[in-house]
């Protein structure tokens, strides 16, 4: 575990040495959301029935962004050579580039979240069911990501054909993500849709990490 430890630390230094991209998807996380009032006007009925939406698709939006950037500096630097004939287990290592990922690029958007819940004008009942599905759904865009991110690793401008190859996947999270909130708002239960979020999260880690090794090795050859 110590290799992997020591992974862990060096990512998490360089991304906050690397400040302006850290900023940058919190940044257009914080735009997107707000400018929406000013599209559709500041009743709060209507900001209370598309702020869900708002939120999780700014947040897909924002995680994109970030991803890039999960795999190309060791790639560039030949860092990413060198894991892959260390030995080390490369699903760990995978791993462990996700958890740094979500730490560093989503976690301060669910810090944020309070303040854009009330900015949207969610009720408090919207809005823990919008931060529940958030902490379970957004482990599910870091995974899947990470498997794109290394198959497009070695392409140039791969951001594109990242955001064309996540973006429909995204689509059945955002789905029950938002009925979820929509449920909560009428005070319906919602335990069904966060069990389909979960369940989807658990099998993407089961699984993810293992197909990003494997889409590594591919990139590589």
């Amino acid at each position: 575990m110590t290799p992997l430890w020591a992974l862990f630390k060096r990512d998490l230094t360089l991304a906050f040495h690397q400040r302006a991209e850290l900023i940058q998807p919190l940044i257009f996380f914080m735009l997107v959301v707000s400018l929406f009032p000013l599209g559709v006007g500041p009743n709060p009925a209507t900001l209370q029935m598309i702020g869900p939406g708002v939120i999780w698709v700014a947040a897909i939006l924002s995680s994109l962004m970030g991803l890039e950037r999960l795999f190309r500096d060791d790639f560039q630097d030949g860092s990413l050579e060198q894991l892959l004939l260390s030995g080390s287990a490369l699903p760990l290592v995978a791993l462990v580039k996700v958890t740094t990922h979500w730490l560093t690029s989503i976690l301060p958007l669910l810090i944020l979240s309070p303040l854009l819940a009330l900015f949207l004008h969610l009720n408090e009942a919207m809005y823990w069911a919008l931060l529940a599905t958030l902490i379970l759904g957004t482990p599910l865009l870091s995974l899947l990501g990470a498997i794109a991110v290394a198959l497009t690793v070695g392409l140039n401008r791969g951001g594109v054909l990242l955001a064309l190859l996540l973006v429909p996947i995204f689509i059945p999270l955002l789905i029950f993500a938002t009925s979820a909130v929509d449920a909560a708002a009428l005070s319906l239960p919602y335990n069904a849709q966060l069990a389909i979020i979960g369940a989807m999260l658990l099998f993407a880690l089961a699984l993810a990490p293992f197909a990003t090794a494997y889409a590594l090795r591919v990139s590589q050859n």
